[in-house]
């Protein structure tokens, strides 16, 4: 008889292709530096190049591989160049990637401990390292009264702790009965856009999120933020949520965590703290003083994805009383029921976030944590913050350029005192040349420019470069 036509990949083609795959990536990273680094193709011009129609058959691997250098390669806007300063960095480390790797290699889907023990109990160890990493406080411990998940996003992580807040405020009646328009949530002018998508989909409503008021830094100011809080109490509205920022995506500012966190205590709010990128800075001592006072927070997030090297998504979000965040999201149809989740001697992750499904995110953390050891986690940090301030002291001898705001870490904000035509033109033709990114924000109504030190393969070089290529095209603009 005939044998069988099988489609699959057999374990001798997935070790032959892996071996190219991994040698690609290989390449790619020692050749990073001789792409543009934003990616130079048009809207469309991807789409154009491939067929309209799949293929009825299936192609070759090799044919797969090529097609990543030809068509792919083009559209791809080099994140991990050492010449990336834009938005953030995200990191993919070579640890980070092979345990990505095993993770997709394992497959499992760990949304309760009984459906991969490993998945669940790794995360936890990993999350309980992180707390003695960063200096978190003892009750973000799981052997304490919380626990740390890992999520796939800051976004999402804001979202669980409005969640939570939420529905501690009311009582935990409105995932029964829906909301009631009186809640409200608060944040300074400066946090990032995704508490306005939670409390969108929170049901709290824009109209409800009050944008407080910052300081010179562009740090929420807590007085004007209890000013606010006694406000809308006597306007019979419920403030429920504060959202405190440790390094704001704009400009880097340190909300005032502790002074905010009393009038959250005074007040009975949820004090969420985001740390997205600056939190990995906490693993060196002499910057934990940016995050004083999170001791009095009910959550905390910050994103390995960043600038720690865990490769994109990786968030690590805690809360200091798991039962309310469990009794926020949790819902245990009869499909899920299990002998270990009902002895309760276990952690089922599925109710600590808005998924049900979840990968194996926490392979990678722990190889990467492993790799560099909180010696080789430190000495990235301190080097980019370095580079920075080095960086910041060029801006200030130069009598063209001005800082915008303070440089407390790696992000510098700067600008050119010709007027936001003369920024919007050295950034324009910088990303255009492919030499370098940046990106920009407006302070105080003024275009500024940001420039980000945090990829990894970032040296002295790159950013004695990149103040090189800013003040030729300053040069050339008179």
């Amino acid at each position: 008889m005939p044998q069988e036509k099988s489609f699959h990949m057999t374990p001798d083609e997935f070790r032959r292709h892996g071996h190219a795959v991994v040698d690609w990536i290989a390449d790619y990273q020692s050749r990073i530096e001789s792409f543009p680094v934003l990616s130079q193709v048009k809207p469309g011009q991807l789409r154009a190049s491939l067929p309209v129609n799949p293929p009825a058959e299936g192609e070759p691997f090799d044919t797969l591989l090529k097609d990543v250098d030809q068509l792919i390669l083009p559209g791809v806007t080099h994140w991990q160049s050492p010449n990336w300063f834009a938005y953030f960095p995200c990191n993919a480390s070579g640890p980070g990637i092979l345990g990505d790797l095993l993770a997709s290699g394992l497959g499992v889907q760990g949304m309760l401990w009984s459906t991969s023990p490993a998945c669940t109990e790794l995360e936890t160890h990993v999350m309980d390292w992180l707390v003695g990493m960063l200096g978190l406080p003892q009750k973000f411990l799981s052997s304490s009264t919380g626990g740390g998940v890992i999520q796939d996003t800051a976004s999402s992580a804001v979202l669980c702790a409005l969640l939570a807040a939420r529905e501690r405020a009311s009582g935990y009646t409105t995932n029964k009965k829906g909301g009631n328009g009186r809640l409200v949530a608060y944040a300074s002018t400066q946090t990032h856009s995704s508490l306005e998508k939670a409390a969108m989909i929170a049901g709290i409503g824009t109209d409800n999120l009050r944008l407080i008021e910052v300081d010179e830094k562009f740090a929420m100011k807590p007085d004007a933020l209890a000013h606010q809080v006694d406000a809308d109490r006597k306007a019979g509205l419920i403030p429920c949520f504060v959202c405190a920022t440790v390094g704001t995506t704009s400009s880097n500012a340190m909300d005032p965590v502790r002074a905010i966190g009393e009038v959250c205590q005074k007040n009975d709010l949820w004090l969420h703290v985001d740390a997205a990128m600056s939190g990995t800075a906490m693993v060196c001592l002499e910057f934990r003083h940016l995050q004083d006072g999170v001791d009095l927070a009910d959550s905390y997030n910050f994103n390995p994805h960043k600038w720690m090297g865990a490769n994109f998504d990786c968030s690590c979000f805690w809360v200091a009383d798991r039962k309310a965040l469990i009794q926020t999201l949790s819902i245990l149809p009869e499909y899920l029921r299990n002998q270990a989740t009902e002895s309760g001697a276990v952690i089922d992750y599925r109710d600590w976030h808005i998924q049900l499904g979840r990968r194996f995110r926490s392979l990678k953390l722990w190889f990467v944590i492993r790799h560099y050891g909180i010696e080789g986690l430190q000495h990235n940090v301190r080097e980019h913050v370095r580079l920075a301030q080095e960086f910041a002291d060029w801006v200030k001898s130069d009598d063209r350029f001005e800082l915008a705001a303070p440089v407390p870490l790696n992000l510098i904000c700067f600008r050119h005192k010709g007027g936001d035509a003369t920024n919007q033109s050295i950034m324009d033709r910088l990303n255009k040349s492919g030499d370098l990114c940046l990106t920009h924000t407006k302070l105080n109504g003024s275009l500024t420019l940001r420039l980000s030190v945090g990829q990894m393969n970032t040296k002295a070089r790159h950013v004695e470069r990149a103040w090189q290529l800013i003040r030729e095209e300053a040069n050339r603009l008179g």
